[in-house]
């Protein structure tokens, strides 16, 4: 396997001890970007990068590795400013979509903009952030199906080719091809 690929992958796992993991990334050197979610809708599982798993291992936690997910398969859709401030943290993004269970996220706004172009009436369960080392929180649309990011970046952009072959170009079509880590 090449390194870039090893690079791709996300692992789902669980820990007994919780604090360990706090404990952990507050040791690793400041060259690692090292973060872990929690999934969504679970007590004990959390997904994370190759990088924090690889910390991980050097800082002998016990954890169960529960299965792994190619990071390729999940698909990011950037601003401009977003692409400019996250593009080395393309992994821990993932990670975070995944643990929500999605399969791809979309950048719509910064926090504090005053109008994101989107109405929240229904609920911001589909919505997420990632704060930037530079300081921006970014706010990302979150995706379950294919079909779901192409309407929403369809009314959101006004029909933006660009955005809408991104949402096509999305390599799984829902939720439902996400390993499973049972």
């Amino acid at each position: 396997m090449s390194a870039r690929r090893l690079m791709n992958r996300l692992y789902y796992f669980t820990i007994e001890d919780e604090g360990i993991l706090s404990e952990v990334i507050n040791r690793i050197d400041q060259e690692t970007y090292a973060i872990t979610y929690k999934v969504d809708g679970t007590d004990d599982v959390f997904v994370t990068t190759s990088d924090t798993k690889d910390a991980m291992d050097r800082s002998d936690v016990p954890y169960n590795l529960l299965a792994e997910e190619d990071g390729s398969r999940l698909s990011l859709f950037h601003s401009p400013l977003s692409r400019e401030e996250l593009g080395d943290f393309e992994d821990a993004l993932k990670a975070l979509a995944l643990a929500y269970r999605a399969i791809a996220m979309a950048c719509v706004g910064v926090n504090g903009e005053g109008n994101l172009g989107f109405d929240l009436s229904d609920g911001t369960k589909k919505f997420t952030y990632f704060t930037a080392p530079a300081g921006h929180t970014f706010i990302w649309r979150l995706f379950f199906d294919k079909k779901d990011a192409a309407k929403f970046l369809d009314k959101l952009t006004m029909g933006d080719a660009e955005a809408l072959e991104w949402a096509d170009a999305i390599p799984l079509d829902s939720s439902k091809q996400l390993k499973s880590y049972h």
